[in-house]
């Protein structure tokens, strides 16, 4: 089954996608160090370098030929800052399809749907994209998909339920020309082993621990760039592991409090535990904002690329912080593995 992505970034969509059996023919992103990583481990992939709204119907046309007509799944998750929880505190932003960027990425995205017309699509943003105050890019992504003859599904899912060692929900709306998609059920839960009400047996969350463990075979290692906690390093190695800088409150009964409560972003010095799994992977590497390791240090590539679900051996172009910012805005590729599955599973019993 073929298959077209949109906003393929460095390709952590892509390869839960490959491996659930689809055949990428076209990937296209605006990020020339993601085209070089993608390439780097897709030799001979075809990748358009621009905007989605670059591929007209004659620029499609050219790209897959007669394929055009025999695309079964359309991926891809447009940029998602208009709708992340940032732009409630960047009042000097536009929101949601109010941003340029935001009707411009999704619009881009159902206009390529409405050319090629597949079988299938996945949408994927952050869990604001499902927010009543971006009701209407939702209504206007639900409209154009009902107006093209799709039945949607959608749900904010979290992958740390999929056994992905990472608490990141993301927002997922999956579009079938024929019959209703199904999430798959969770295999994973915030506790012990156990059998559900189903007669399912969910396993525990995989730990940060669990991923990366191995990992840390050298304490003293130098780490290029910033100083963990940069001026608060010294706060930071004080935060038991899994805590943030709440820690340093009067609400939590510190005796020498240091921070207001909810003053600063929930990621500000916020340290992993190895016992749980990571919070959410962000796109920026930065000195105060985690998660940083229990060691008090900032995270390594290979950590969160490990914590990401990426191959280890997933090479990685440009500066630390570009390959982190292509590692952070990527959807694990376990997760996307697990969608498209089900997603492969139910063409395939259409056929």
């Amino acid at each position: 089954m073929l298959c077209v992505s949109l906003f393929s970034g460095c390709g952590g969509l892509d390869i839960g996608i490959a491996r659930a059996g689809f055949d990428i023919v076209l990937a296209n992103d605006n990020d020339v160090y993601c085209k070089e990583s993608y390439i780097a481990n897709k030799p001979g992939a075809t990748y358009h370098l621009g905007s989605v709204n670059e591929l007209t119907e004659s620029v499609l046309l050219e790209y897959l030929g007669r394929n055009i007509s025999n695309i079964a799944l359309l991926v891809g998750g447009p940029p998602c800052p208009p709708f992340s929880k940032s732009r409630f505190y960047r009042k000097d932003k536009p929101r949601g399809i109010d941003d340029p960027t935001g009707w411009e990425t999704l619009s881009g995205f159902f206009n390529v749907l409405s050319i090629i017309r597949p079988k299938a699509f996945l949408l994927e943003n952050v869990p604001g994209m499902d927010y009543k105050v971006h009701s209407d890019a939702l209504d206007y992504a639900t409209r154009r998909a009902y107006e093209m003859g799709y039945n949607i599904s959608k749900r904010v899912v979290n992958a740390a339920n999929y056994g992905i060692p990472q608490i990141r929900e993301r927002f997922f709306m999956v579009g079938l020309r024929d019959g209703h998609f199904e999430f798959p059920v969770e295999t994973h839960h915030n506790s012990h082993k156990c059998t559900d009400l189903y007669g399912i047996t969910k396993n525990p969350w995989v730990s940060a621990g669990d991923a990366i463990n191995d990992l840390d075979t050298d304490d003293n290692a130098s780490d290029e760039g910033h100083y963990a906690g940069g001026k608060h390093n010294d706060l930071l190695r004080e935060i038991p592991p899994g805590d943030n800088y709440l820690f340093f409150t009067a609400k939590r009964g510190h005796p020498d409090p240091r921070f207001e409560w909810r003053s600063r972003y929930w990621s500000f010095l916020l340290k992993l535990s190895p016992d749980l799994p990571s919070w959410t992977i962000q796109a920026r590497r930065s000195n105060n904002m985690g998660p940083f390791h229990w060691r008090n240090r900032i995270l390594r590539i290979e950590e969160i690329k490990r914590l990401q679900t990426f191959p280890d051996n997933w090479i990685l172009s440009g500066s630390v912080e570009r390959q982190w910012r292509q590692i952070g805005n990527a959807v694990p590729p376990l997760l996307a593995e697990v969608l498209a599955k089900a997603i492969y599973a139910k063409l395939q019993a259409q056929s």
